[in-house]
């Protein structure tokens, strides 16, 4: 075992390596040559590691198989053969932080050694450019952690992913609603399984600054706006913003854009617009476009920790800006709490991201595993992923990795079956909302057809941001990128 984790270190230390390749201060295009090269580098090097993972998990199969020979001979007991004995299963995803990365490959490891394979996870900040890397090296993962069911769904109708055998669905479809379901079925036919879920329409604050200040926590937009103005009178910076996420950069201010769509234009107004049929140059996109621009450039508004908006990372450096108090608020997913420093986990709470009116719509994401490899092992893997035991287990592995029972674990979930009672009373309300929200729309740009949701909306967005293009040219590149349906 102790080989394997040396393994999984180094792999770890190559995705970050992949991750810092390509998180400079340019804005990443997310097609160019220089993305390619090092994505494919990245995956040459993990691939290496692989297979001396794959080799050091053989031969510590060799040695079981040989002790439970010896025991046989000696006409021992040599106790229940495990089910998929010296099976190898390679998982990738997005997910790569320390507490992330080893709370999965903890929880992986013991269903490992329960079922007798070995299960290797890779994180990855640029998981979007190296999954199609791997595919068109035809050598993909045997399952992958999708962040945008438009990738999924894309994949789905290449026929470049498998689709979910009937035994997973049936067996993980009880601890999941109809529409958690749904974010991972395309034309009728499942080819995602839920492992994890995200609240997204969040803002995290301290308390403490509000009531030394005198603020009140805002109902509405508008009354959000007046608070950031007021703040900018007192000397207060109201918001900690970035948006630099490697190939994904651009990703957190489409995620301001979605949860904006829902509350200006509603529900309804937010599904054509996801499905393609308003488009982004539409003039009620563009104002969502304008609304989060002229807030972020509002002189005294914004402390981006990287030095601008786009070089700074999309939750660690508002995680420190928050903690050290340069500035009030950040807008930003469930997940953020796993960013926040430890000292500084007792001092923030969140209040939700305020509506126009009474309405309360919830934005969120999440993962869906998909299959590329179609094996008995590889199906009892996505079953288990699926299930209330993995998602209990990760969060006990995560929140311990964060600093044991009570603290901020970062990790959510919307499984209708998991005990309320592991997570703190704060990401305990998370997992109620998750369950039971009356109006949940799924994270736009994830649903999205990927050259578009995990493309252009995120490089037009990024361009925006720096300056580079207005709104009107902006969202007009964004339909131009549309597929022809």
């Amino acid at each position: 075992m102790s080989k394997i984790w040396k393994l999984v270190a180094a792999l770890l230390a190559l995705s970050m390596l992949a991750a810092a390749c390509g998180s400079d201060d340019e804005p990443s295009s997310g097609d160019g040559g220089d993305a390619l090269a090092a994505a494919q580098d990245a995956q040459a090097a993990a691939e290496d590691a692989q297979a001396d993972a794959e080799a050091a998990a053989a031969a510590a199969q060799a040695e079981a198989d040989a002790a439970a020979a010896a025991l046989d001979d000696a006409g021992a007991d040599a106790g229940e053969v495990l089910p998929f004995a010296g099976e190898i299963i390679k998982i990738t995803g997005s997910e790569r932080s320390p507490e992330e990365w080893g709370a999965l490959q903890e929880v992986l490891d013991a269903y490992g050694e329960e079922t007798g394979m070995s299960i290797i996870f890779t994180g990855s900040a640029d998981w979007e450019a190296e999954i199609n890397v791997q595919l068109a090296a035809g050598n993909p993962p045997d399952i992958s952690f999708f962040p945008q069911p438009g990738k999924l769904a894309d994949f789905a109708r290449d026929d470049l992913v498998l689709a979910v055998n009937d035994d997973v669905v049936a067996a993980v479809s009880p601890n999941w609603s109809d529409a958690a379901m749904a974010f991972g079925n395309v034309d009728g036919t499942q080819y995602g399984v839920p492992a994890k879920n995200d609240l997204k329409s969040l803002v995290w604050y301290k308390p403490a600054v509000f009531e030394a200040n005198g603020y009140s926590i805002p109902e509405t937009w508008d009354e959000l706006l007046a608070l950031t103005d007021t703040m900018i009178a007192d000397g207060n910076t109201p918001w900690c913003v970035g948006i630099e996420s490697g190939n994904a950069t651009g990703w957190t201010f489409t995620d301001w854009v979605e949860d904006l769509m829902l509350r200006f234009n509603g529900p309804e107004a937010y599904d054509q617009w996801v499905a393609g049929d308003l488009k982004f140059s539409d003039p009620s996109v563009v104002a969502v476009f304008d609304a989060i621009i002229d807030l972020w450039e509002t002189p005294g508004a914004v402390f981006a920790g990287g030095g601008s908006i786009s070089s700074s990372h999309f939750a660690s450096d508002p995680a420190e800006g928050l903690a050290a108090d340069d500035c009030a608020m950040v807008r930003q997913a469930s997940f953020f709490s796993a960013f926040l420093p430890e000292e500084a986990v007792p001092d923030v709470n969140v209040f939700y991201f305020p509506s126009i009116d009474d309405s309360k719509p919830v934005l969120g994401g999440g993962i869906l595993a998909g299959a590329f490899t179609d094996s008995p092992a590889v199906w009892a893997v996505m079953e288990y992923l699926g299930s209330a035991e993995f998602a209990n287990a990760r969060q006990v592995a995560q929140q311990n990795l964060k600093g044991g029972e009570g603290a901020l674990s970062g990790f959510n979930t919307a499984n209708l079956n998991v005990d309320r009672s592991l997570w703190n009373d704060l990401e305990a309300s998370f997992v109620e909302i998750l369950q039971n929200a009356a109006v949940f729309r799924f994270d736009g740009s994830d649903l999205m057809p990927g050259d578009v949701g995990a493309g252009t909306f995120w490089t037009e967005s990024t361009a925006l941001v720096n300056g580079e293009k207005d709104s009107v040219a902006a969202t007009a590149a964004i339909d131009a990128s549309w597929p022809d349906s």
